[in-house]
């Protein structure tokens, strides 16, 4: 197969995802969008006209729901996704550094050192975490009705529609940053990035 054509030469790039971390983040996206879309069809009644047939909206909400862990639980017998995962679980001071000229708008790549990936990105791969676990675990609440009393089925449908809203917020904001760095998006893509974006956005990792 010839080479795309946005694809920079090879001496100019660096490996920055394998397979395994690609297509977690793509199948994890896509049970994603599928549990906002739905979630969007159920509670918004201009919407739930248009998609129609209740039923199935539903039952593509819970199992898209349900099935959420299942590629990061997959790829984790890569190797290198689990090198990832303890990256993004790690906090130096350098993270604190790139917040600072985060929250002070600092525009200069040098005011915010970052490894493979900034504090932005371990914050935000750390908060939906924990959010998808709690949309999970409120969910089952919901869904299995017969298991739990009332006052913990109210409390679960309360917890999940409004963290739910707040998922909704913060993935648009991701999707926004996204299309605002190509480049970045062209590694999940295609794996390599432009080695001078890398040390440039990236500078303390040493691929």
């Amino acid at each position: 197969m010839p080479p795309r054509a946005d694809a920079p030469p090879a001496d100019t790039t660096v490996r920055r995802f394998a397979p395994a971390q690609r297509w977690a983040h793509r199948a994890t996206a896509l049970l994603m969008g599928v549990c906002v879309a739905t979630a969007a069809c159920l509670y918004v009644p201009q919407l739930a006209q248009l998609a129609g047939r209740r039923a199935l909206v539903v039952t593509l909400h819970q199992w898209s729901g349900l099935l959420l862990p299942v590629p990061v639980l997959a790829a984790a017998v890569s190797r290198a996704f689990r090198a990832d995962l303890a990256r993004l679980n790690r906090f130096g001071p350098h993270d604190r550094v790139w917040l600072r000229a985060a929250l002070r708008r600092d525009r200069p790549p040098a005011s915010r050192p970052a490894g493979k990936f900034n504090a932005g990105q371990k914050l935000y791969a750390a908060w939906i975490a924990g959010a998808t676990l709690v949309m999970l675990g409120t969910g089952l609440l919901m869904w299995f009705t017969h298991l739990t009393p009332l006052v913990w089925r109210t409390a679960a449908t309360f917890v999940h529609d409004w963290l739910a809203l707040t998922v909704g917020i913060v993935l648009a904001g991701h999707v926004g940053m996204a299309l605002a760095d190509p480049e970045a998006r062209r590694g999940l893509r295609t794996g390599s990035v432009r080695r001078e974006w890398a040390e440039r956005e990236h500078p303390l990792w040493r691929p």
